[in-house]
């Protein structure tokens, strides 16, 4: 091998294994989270809160939340009887799986178009602009009363 083969070889491989730097360490969590696809297991959903007619969010085992988007409106959706997931796999995951909307004269399936899981800020968050919550606007303080200042005229 030639003293320029060498440093050919030498400097690719320093090009490869700055390339495959892992940088997960300096990035988000809940980022790096949202931006993959989220899946619910179908036999440990606990509970649902419909925020209208598209959108729901999912409750997993005793606190994960999932944020839930259907591909179109479910108009028997927040007056239904029962609600159901649909999966081939027991998995829950967006495009491939199905709710079922029971709203007591016919069965109505959807399609999940997304499914992302929520932190409690970001909860907190989709609850407000749903109107499900009041946001928490932190009082002003009023002024405080001084007993015995007293402003005095000069002439």
């Amino acid at each position: 091998m030639t003293i320029k083969q060498l440093l050919i070889f030498i400097s690719s491989c320093c090009l490869v294994a700055c390339a495959s730097t892992d940088q997960g360490e300096l990035e988000d969590p809940m980022a790096v989270e949202s931006a993959r696809s989220d899946c619910i297991s179908q036999g440990s959903i606990r509970d649902y809160t419909i925020l209208d007619n598209a959108n729901l969010i999912v409750t997993e085992g005793v606190s994960r939340k999932f944020h839930v988007e259907l591909s179109r409106q479910a108009h028997g959706l927040r007056s239904s009887s029962a609600i159901g997931f649909q999966s081939q796999t027991g998995r829950i995951c967006e495009k491939f799986s199905e709710i079922l909307v029971d709203d007591g004269f016919s069965m109505d399936k959807i399609r999940i178009s997304s499914i992302r899981r929520l932190s409690p800020e970001s909860e907190e968050d989709l609850l407000i602009r749903f109107g499900k919550i009041e946001p928490n606007l932190e009082q002003t303080r009023q002024p405080e009363t001084v007993e015995g200042a007293a402003v005095e005229e000069l002439d």
